[in-house]
This record gives structure tokens, C-alpha cells and sequence, in this order.
């Protein structure tokens, strides 16, 4: 993902988005390669419709439950009792979706990192939704945060809403689809775009 360029790109097609990075400053956006498919996945159902801080608090309580591992096998993750998932601040939804995903990597469903960088975003979304709970906002942040996908825009994500409606001094949060539509602008560098709608809804705090 070629930063400079994105950025050099938004800044001439969006005047208010332009005003944006010049006031957060440089995209520190770096995707983590290193996190499994599977492991990325269980991060986004624990992070969805939660602040960072209260969501990396419980990822962390389910990482600790695995001591000595960088992350569980869905193995492990099915071998614990549901109570036990629970306990560490997950809803009994999230738990049930977190089993959902360790149970369809097992069959083959969430591929390996290897065969995902292959794939195309859509590809993924398709594949991935057809597992109960995760949903294309899912699949998004899988496509950002771990794949480094450049043309990204999570359009029923509340920050990035938020963010587009400060940036362009709007009363009210944008539908998804008027989102969208306003994004076209922006490609191919709608996660870019986003990125800076995330910064600007956490900076208005």
C-alpha cells in the first residue's frame, strides 16, 4: 500500500479530506501480517461495536487463557467450555460466532494467509459471510488490518460514518450508501480514506 500516493491522490480530489491530513498529519496505518486469518477474524467479532479500549481488554483475557501461545488453534478455542469464553467479557453471541469461525477454519472454510492474499476482496467477503456472525464489516477489517488491502471503505462502520460527517460538516451521520457513493471519489484508495475517518471521529472526542 503506497501511502504517499494515496494521500498526494485524496488531497487533490476531496478538498475537505485534504484539510483532514494536513491537521492528523502522516497515515500510520501498518496492516499485521503476522496474525493468522483465523486469528484476525476472532479479533474483529471481539472488536465489533466496542471502543479499541474496552475490546483489546477482553482480547487480551482470551489471548491469557492460552499461556505461552502467540494466539490459540480453533482446536483449543472448542475445547473450552462456553463459560469459560464468557467469563472473559464476551457476549454469549460473540462466543457462539467466535466458534462459528474456529469450527469453519477446521473445514477448510477461512483459508490460510496464503491462499487469502491470493483472493480478491469480494472473493473474501463471499466465502467468509457464508459463516454465521461474520458479516462483511467483518471481512473489512480483515482486509485492512491484516491484508493491507488499499480500496476499503467500511461504510456501516460508525467511525468512519462519524468521521465523514465532521469532515464534511454534515448534522447528521451518512447511510451507508450515501457513504459509498461519496467514496467512489476516492478510489482506489478508499482505506486510506477511511483510516483518516477513524482518526478524525477519535480525535473529535
Amino acid at each position: 500500500m503506497d501511502t504517499t500516493k494515496a494521500i498526494r491522490h485524496l488531497k487533490k480530489v476531496d478538498p475537505d479530506l485534504a484539510k483532514v491530513i494536513r491537521r492528523i498529519g502522516p497515515c500510520t496505518l501498518k496492516p499485521d501480517k503476522s496474525r493468522t486469518i483465523f486469528a484476525s477474524l476472532v479479533r474483529s467479532i471481539v472488536y465489533q461495536q466496542l471502543s479499541g479500549k474496552v475490546a483489546g481488554i477482553i482480547f487480551g483475557r482470551l489471548h491469557d487463557l492460552f499461556p505461552g501461545k502467540k494466539f490459540p488453534s480453533p482446536e483449543s478455542i472448542l475445547s473450552l467450555p462456553v463459560g469459560t469464553l464468557r467469563g472473559v467479557g464476551l457476549s454469549n453471541q460473540k462466543t457462539q460466532y467466535i466458534r462459528n469461525i474456529a469450527q469453519a477454519t477446521i473445514d477448510g472454510v477461512v483459508p490460510e494467509s496464503r491462499k487469502a492474499s491470493r483472493m480478491s476482496d469480494e472473493e473474501l467477503v463471499e466465502k467468509l459471510t457464508s459463516i454465521k456472525g461474520v458479516g462483511r464489516w467483518t471481512v473489512e477489517m480483515l482486509l485492512i488490518f491484516r491484508l493491507g488491502r488499499p480500496d476499503v471503505l467500511p461504510a456501516t462502520d460508525y467511525g468512519v460514518q462519524k468521521g465523514f460527517a465532521l469532515a464534511k460538516r454534515l448534522a447528521d451521520l451518512p447511510k451507508p450508501k450515501e457513504l459509498l457513493a461519496a467514496g467512489e471519489l476516492w478510489a482506489p484508495n478508499r482505506t486510506i480514506a477511511a483510516w483518516y475517518l477513524w482518526r478524525t471521529a477519535d480525535t473529535a472526542n
